[in-house]
């Protein structure tokens, strides 16, 4: 999937109190419109035929269904009855609910999609101070709370007003053993964007390993240095990683960087420009064991850089070790992991990575189970009404069917 200039996209610039709409565009898409060629999907002109997102999933709606489905219905042209919408057809349906803003391009003699193509911004107000004034604040009482009676009704009185009493699973109180830390495995590296920037080979050569982020002073107390190994103890498994120590990360504090450490078996093929081979092995009563065969290797293909690759280590893939752990008020997944840090034993290797699965779904229904303690719904919703989302279901499905 194509980002950043290989799609189109809206966003807002947050620079001052106005509301602004700006509109980011593919560039060689729209350098072949301005050179008067006729392109269909944006992958025809992307570098590596990329695709961009929304283009995919209406392509896609289509192939899918055949009619029969009632996919094809939520991606049909409001413009051309019966035919499948074009990108051009999507932006400029949005475009055109913009306040002023269809306005703005008949005074320059175009329409909102071509004033957006030419301009990359628009400005719907000039500030926005003081809203609350007139339409007041989105909660029950239409004030800004401090103190929430939703959170009451909801079944958590303790949460009413603000406060930082929460007692998490990697509470400094809950981490009181010598060799237990917080794995910190959800930040990223600025080179890549999740895993989807992996086939990207000049950011895959800049970062293309993910150590364990050690302070000098827990290094010091593990006895480990540099590139030595570490063995990381999840709820539900563990896995083998290399030493990089740096006061970059506090002490008490294990870091991983989570897009990072991408495998492929052997049969396999796809992007090899940040893959380990590796062999899968059932160990029985739910345990799987990974162990990396060979790590990143050069290759024969139609772009030359391929055998070039000079460097040899994908990282290690820690996410299946990763209890899911669902938030008992958000549902959100807490990401931080309550590990175990010690030595590898003979007989591990750095990239083996282990999990249990019968631990993993107890260790779920565990979590599960704190939000059905202290869950209540008050006039059977699923959470207060009031509480929007920017794309929100119809009202009846808020409710709770009894």
């Amino acid at each position: 999937m194509g980002h950043a200039s290989e799609r189109h996209d809206v966003n807002s610039y947050a620079t001052s109190s106005g509301k602004w709409v700006a509109f980011r565009q593919p560039v060689l898409r729209e350098y072949a419109r301005r050179e008067g060629r006729e392109v269909q999907f944006t992958h025809e002109v992307n570098p590596g035929e990329v695709w961009e997102e929304d283009e995919f999933w209406n392509e896609l709606s289509w192939r899918i269904d055949d009619g029969n489905m009632g996919i094809r219905e939520h991606f049909m042209s409001p413009y051309r009855e019966g035919e499948r919408i074009t990108i051009d057809e999507y932006y400029q349906y949005m475009f055109e609910r913009v306040p002023g803003l269809p306005e703005a391009a008949e005074a320059e003699g175009t329409d909102a999609l071509g004033y957006m193509r030419k301009h990359g911004a628009f400005q719907i107000e000039e500030e926005t101070y003081n809203k609350h004034e007139k339409d007041g604040w989105p909660t029950p009482s239409g004030k800004q709370e401090i103190y929430s009676k939703s959170m009451v009704e909801f079944g958590y009185p303790e949460h009413s007003i603000p406060h930082y009493r929460v007692m998490s699973h990697v509470h400094p109180d809950n981490l009181q053993e010598e060799d237990e830390y917080c794995l910190l495995p959800n930040f990223r590296l600025p080179q890549h964007i999740h895993s989807r920037s992996a086939n990207a080979k000049w950011l895959a050569e800049i970062a293309h390993r993910n150590p364990l982020w050690v302070h000098p002073s827990d290094a010091a107390k593990l006895g480990v240095g540099e590139g030595d190994l570490l063995k990381v103890e999840t709820e539900i498994g563990w896995f083998i990683d290399k030493v990089w120590v740096t006061e970059g990360i506090k002490p008490g504090i294990i870091g991983c960087s989570h897009h990072i450490g991408r495998w492929r078996r052997k049969q396999d093929s796809g992007n090899r420009y940040m893959t380990n081979e590796v062999e899968i092995e059932d160990l029985g009563d739910g345990k799987m064991r990974m162990r990396t065969v060979s790590g990143v290797r050069p290759w024969e293909s139609d772009d030359p850089d391929t055998n070039r690759v000079w460097w040899r280590d994908g990282g290690v893939h820690q996410n299946i070790t990763h209890a899911v752990q669902p938030d008992p008020i958000s549902g959100a997944h807490c990401w931080l992991q309550k590990v175990r840090i010690t030595r590898p034993v003979d007989g591990e290797e750095y990239g083996d990575v282990e999990v249990d699965t019968n631990k993993s779904f107890e260790y779920y229904k565990r979590w599960n189970e704190m939000a059905k303690e202290n869950e209540v719904h008050p006039r059977g919703e699923r959470r207060p009404l009031w509480m929007n989302r920017p794309l929100p279901p119809r009202k009846e499905h808020w409710f709770i069917r009894r």
